[in-house]
């Protein structure tokens, strides 16, 4: 077995880089990520099959995604998350958790308010609701992926990695085993003929939720000292640029440093060009999957498969898989390179989209459908920890929050904005589900065009990064 590179210029074998795993900042970092991940299936796999279960169309589940697109615009809000204190909750959780448990009892009132709607009666109340969740969990989000950024000192290149991919693990078991909870709980009170299954899964889903704030409680949160004497020496910066004083100064410098600072300190650390050239590869980079992943469940149903297969091949089976590869995916980003990393995840990942193309061709097949499952999982799971990874060496500490979200955004903006027209793309090619897998292969091809022309200076910018994974700087290639 090859020997990896520690930040030191030692080496190391793989088993002892994945001790890093048994750091117990590690269960914490995972703990958020699954905080992070089981909202989406609510106002994902949850909402969609209520939906559909209850006689809406193809087309109007596709729209309804558009809920998520919040969480490709919650960088606009992030800068107040950094700076504003929750009142009574900020003294006595910290800053970081007093966010997160507000959230997530807004999320708790909503799924409460379902439990009483009707999607055909009133489907703008129920999509409402859902984009409240969304918000919420878009909210909690900034200030999750803030915390845990701030769990490891930012010259831990090997706890980085191992946090980078842990917290994919994280998201995915909450939205994995949050789906076997939500579709096993709905089929089982179908079964015992309970008319409104779905309300009353949700009323059972709100017990999860509060099980997540209990948890969070053990995450710790160190005082924002550094950070809080950094944003003031930027307000002191721009204060001093001024030429007026009084109340009027006040307000210019607060919002300056709270809405114009982090931006500025992004593209002051990259340049201009490769920040522009950065965000244009992260906005397309997970279209593909985003189409794929929007009407996989959909195209599962009219497949022929019940929510039980769906359950246990999809998120039961997916989240083993998903768990293993990821671990396994922040070691081989680290290995060969970021950048190599990235192309190879974005070629499975159009491969594997063919393969839902074969699956629709060929018709219901139990094993067909496992292995694309597991292939559609191994490669989501390479793919996220190594952009995870990637946009968590970029951002400065002191604007922690503020940038993540910046950098998250714009690639959920581009899933978002364009995966919400999946449904109608479907109904367009007249239910050929697989002419639909095989667009959904070619949307990943224009990112990696992207990424193949700046990789010459994502290759430069990773190499003179203080976060280093497991290997040197100078072994950082394209």
């Amino acid at each position: 077995m090859n020997s990896g590179k520690t930040v030191q210029g030692g080496t190391q074998s793989f088993a002892e880089t994945f001790g890093i795993y048994l750091d117990r900042r590690m269960a914490r970092i995972g703990l958020l990520g699954l905080i992070s991940g089981f909202p989406w299936v609510l106002i994902g796999s949850a909402l969609s099959l209520w939906l559909k279960e209850d006689g809406l169309s193809r087309s109007t589940i596709g729209w309804a995604g558009l809920i998520f697109g919040v969480y490709a615009i919650n960088f606009l809000w992030a800068p107040l998350i950094d700076r504003i204190r929750i009142p009574w909750l900020t003294a006595r959780l910290g800053h970081r958790r007093a966010w997160i448990v507000l959230m997530q009892s807004v999320i708790l009132i909503c799924l409460v308010i379902w439990s009483r709607s009707d999607p055909v009666a009133g489907l703008a109340g129920v999509i409402t609701i859902g984009l409240v969740i969304a918000i919420a969990s878009a909210t909690q989000d900034i200030t999750i992926d803030a915390l845990r950024i701030e769990q490891v000192n930012s010259t831990e290149g090997s706890a980085m990695a191992a946090g980078a991919a842990v917290a994919v693990v994280g998201w995915w078991t909450g939205y994995k085993l949050g789906g076997v909870a939500a579709l096993t709980t709905a089929q089982a009170f179908e079964n015992a003929g309970v008319a409104n299954y779905w309300q009353a899964t949700f009323l059972a889903l709100g017990m999860v939720v509060i099980a997540c704030n209990i948890a969070l409680m053990f995450v710790s949160e160190s005082p924002p000292v550094d950070r809080a004497a950094a944003q003031s020496h930027d307000d002191t910066l721009i204060r001093s640029r001024l030429h007026f004083s009084g109340l009027l100064a006040g307000l210019v410098t607060w919002l300056g440093g709270t809405l114009i600072a982090p931006l500025a300190s992004f593209f002051r650390r990259n340049g201009v060009a490769i920040a522009l050239a950065v965000l244009g590869f992260i906005f397309l980079f997970k279209i593909g999957e985003a189409f794929l992943g929007r009407m996989s469940i959909i195209f599962y149903k009219e497949i022929g498969f019940s929510k039980t297969d769906i359950a246990f091949y999809s998120k039961g089976i997916g989240w083993v898989t998903t768990v293993l590869f990821t671990l396994l995916g922040g070691l081989f980003a680290a290995r060969v390179g970021l950048v190599r990393a990235m192309f190879l995840s974005g070629i499975l990942m159009a491969l594997t989209n063919l393969l839902f193309s074969v699956l629709a061709w060929s018709g219901k097949s139990e094993g067909l459908f496992a292995l694309a499952v597991v292939m559609d999982d191994l490669t989501g799971a390479f793919a996220t920890v190594t952009f995870v990874a990637f946009i968590s060496m970029l951002v400065d500490r002191t604007y922690t929050a503020t940038q993540y979200a910046l950098l998250a955004s714009i690639g959920t903006a581009g899933r978002t904005l364009f995966a919400s027209s999946s449904g109608s793309l479907v109904d367009w090619l007249d239910g050929d589900w697989g002419i639909f897998f095989v667009i959904t292969a070619v949307m990943v091809l224009p990112s990696l065009a992207c990424l193949w022309m700046i990789r010459r200076q994502l290759a430069g910018m990773l190499a003179g990064a203080k976060v280093r994974l497991f290997s040197k700087a100078s072994e950082i290639d394209t």
